[in-house]
């Protein structure tokens, strides 16, 4: 099975681990998407004191400086450059933003994510940069539907479309408008992780809010928290101290077999 890159030595633990992501514990990421990259600089520091990865959406600043984003961070990195079609804020041509991702892998960023619905000359751009740099960067090819849930067959086979991309990393995320429409990518995960896939997946909004937990829980990879409330990036997302509190009390009454 293809590994989530390992956490960088000191990360913040605490009692999450053991039941997630295989060799490891459970991994919490803090998305970041700052106006400026000074207000990044603070954010991602604050962060990386209470989780163990952020995710840095370039998608978001005017003119993002990675070098200086990602220096004395980049094991701990995600970089994210979100397209408008997928709910992100980027608004330039394609090849520039596939380009920041580009740039964020000769840099040494832990991932980068990098939408499935891409093209696929430049995602094959972004693979021979990967490539060149000894795959030391691991590749996220992500897909978001942020209107809904697709029903369960459709959501398979969304999930072997992605995994045709030969990725490190999966993501499948949708907005749920029931607790079933949560149940139904939670599923993917152990059929993705039965076929050697390591995978990130839950769903949005309200309906959902419980499959952000119930994901690593279930062997993903990790699931996104807020530093804070009110800088939540997505509906249905929780505080990293929420996340770390009930993960932390749902995998003990796991490992006691409570109910």
């Amino acid at each position: 099975m293809k590994r989530c890159a390992p956490v960088h030595a000191g990360v913040r633990s605490g009692p999450i681990s053991g039941i997630g992501t295989p060799g490891g514990g459970m991994k919490i990421c803090v998305p970041i998407a700052a106006a400026t990259n000074e207000t990044a600089f603070v954010l991602m520091d604050r962060a990386l004191a209470e989780a163990d990865l952020v995710e840095i959406r370039l998608d978001a600043i005017g003119k993002p400086d990675l070098k200086r984003l990602l220096r004395g961070r980049r094991g701990r990195v995600l970089v994210t450059n979100r397209s408008a079609a997928e709910g992100g804020a980027f608004d330039g041509p394609e090849a520039r933003r596939v380009a920041f991702l580009g740039e964020a892998v000769a840099l040494g960023a832990a991932y980068v994510d990098i939408e499935a619905a891409t093209d696929g000359g430049l995602i094959r751009t972004l693979r021979e940069t990967l490539r060149d740099h000894g795959g030391a960067t691991k590749l996220v090819v992500s897909w978001h539907d942020v209107t809904g849930t697709p029903p369960a067959r459709a959501l398979r086979k969304k999930l072997r479309e992605l995994m045709a991309f030969e990725a490190d990393v999966v993501k499948l995320v949708t907005r749920a408008e029931s607790v079933a429409d949560a149940f139904r990518v939670l599923e993917l995960i152990p059929a993705a992780r039965r076929q050697g896939q390591e995978i990130v997946a839950f769903a949005m909004g309200g309906p959902g809010r419980a499959s952000r937990l119930l994901s690593v829980l279930m062997g993903a990879c990790w699931t996104f928290a807020a530093l804070e409330a009110g800088a939540e990036s997505a509906p249905g997302q929780m505080t990293v101290a929420e996340t770390r509190q009930l993960i932390s009390v749902l995998s003990r009454d796991s490992q006691n077999g409570r109910p």
